[in-house]
């Protein structure tokens, strides 16, 4: 049996400049703290918080990144929602450079999946605490867009 989704919202963050970590016993470590975005979707819709949010971006020794990421969701009808993801970004070394330099790069030129759960006290958005979701998405010049689907 194939796997169906439907569309949840596209989520689009804008980012502070990275903070370089450096070489931990991890791997590469960089930071980028989250200062804003919004998030639109049929059943969903909203701001994200420029005061909540960051990436723990882990360079692995295989070459690709993880990503490890919280933000909080201010939905319009005033309800919360923490969302978490973790995911995979894997390109080719000159991909990656062009990324790390802010360049336009196309999202078919790279693979990054991440798969986001959610967490809220708001009655109207309860049905979030019980889905799956997986996202799809890429960097642009001024932050980092997903389109987000939940898995039926």
């Amino acid at each position: 049996m194939a796997l169906q989704s439907r569309h949840l919202m596209t989520l689009f963050m804008t980012l502070h400049p990275a903070l370089e970590l450096g070489q931990t016993p991890a791997g590469s470590r960089r930071i980028f703290p989250v200062s804003g975005g919004h998030f639109r979707g049929e059943r969903l819709k909203g701001e994200v918080s420029p005061l909540i949010g960051s990436d723990l971006l882990l360079g692995r020794a295989d070459g690709t990144f993880q990503q490890d990421v919280r933000l909080l969701l201010a939905a319009d009808d005033g309800g919360l929602i923490l969302m978490t993801y973790r995911g995979v970004r894997r390109c080719s070394q000159s991909i990656d450079e062009r990324l790390a330099n802010g360049e336009a790069v196309d999202p078919s030129e790279y693979y990054l999946r991440t798969t986001p759960y959610f967490e809220t006290a708001a009655p109207q958005h309860a049905w979030l605490n019980q889905i799956v979701a997986v996202a799809q998405g890429g960097r642009r010049a001024d932050g980092v867009e997903y389109d987000v689907f939940e898995i039926l």
